[in-house]
């Protein structure tokens, strides 16, 4: 991430946004980069602690991903769930394919870790972008969105599912650039 930004002129500020797992490791990407974070904006993520050390994954995903492990390896994601689960995920096959032909198989060791939150990475604008079924539905069903909410962060929902933003990009950058 720090290279990522680092061709963009030192006055810039930058909105970071997370997807999934990627939320866990939020802190560490905004004590890495040289440039004002304006705001976080985690998406369908999962929150890191408030201080200390966040697992990386949690703890029933990782005893999930331990019996999947082979040689310390772990297949690709999408292989971890039954195909009647992950096929809706995506807008259609050629979406898939592209995606899962991406998949990297991350070490076993990758879940194991625990990732040090800094104090004070989030002193400016977080939000949390849910998607689920209808939002009233959702709001009462995520916990995600609640701690979210407890932490006195903008909580915003898009009627979807975990990959929606494969779906329809368009409403899920419009509500980004809202929130940021």
């Amino acid at each position: 991430m720090a290279a990522a930004v680092a061709p963009l002129p030192p006055e810039t500020e930058v909105v970071l946004v997370a997807h999934s797992n990627a939320g866990r490791f939020m802190p560490v990407v905004v004590d890495a980069i040289d440039r004002t974070v304006k705001s976080c904006i985690f998406v369908d993520a999962a929150l890191p602690v408030r201080e200390g050390l966040t697992d990386a994954v949690a703890p029933a995903l990782l005893e999930t991903v331990r019996r999947k492990a082979e040689a310390g390896r772990l297949p690709p994601w999408s292989q971890w769930w039954e195909e009647a689960d992950v096929a809706p995920l995506f807008p259609d096959e050629e979406t898939r394919r592209a995606i899962c032909d991406e998949q990297p198989r991350l070490p076993l060791s990758f879940f194991e870790q625990h990732i040090p939150v800094p104090t004070g990475w989030d002193n400016r604008p977080c939000g949390y972008l849910m998607f689920g079924a209808d939002s009233d539905e959702a709001q009462g069903d995520d916990d995600k969105a609640a701690d979210a909410r407890e932490r006195g962060w903008r909580v915003e929902h898009l009627r979807g599912l975990h990959l929606h933003q494969l779906v329809d990009p368009d409403a899920v950058t419009a509500m980004i650039r809202k929130m940021g």
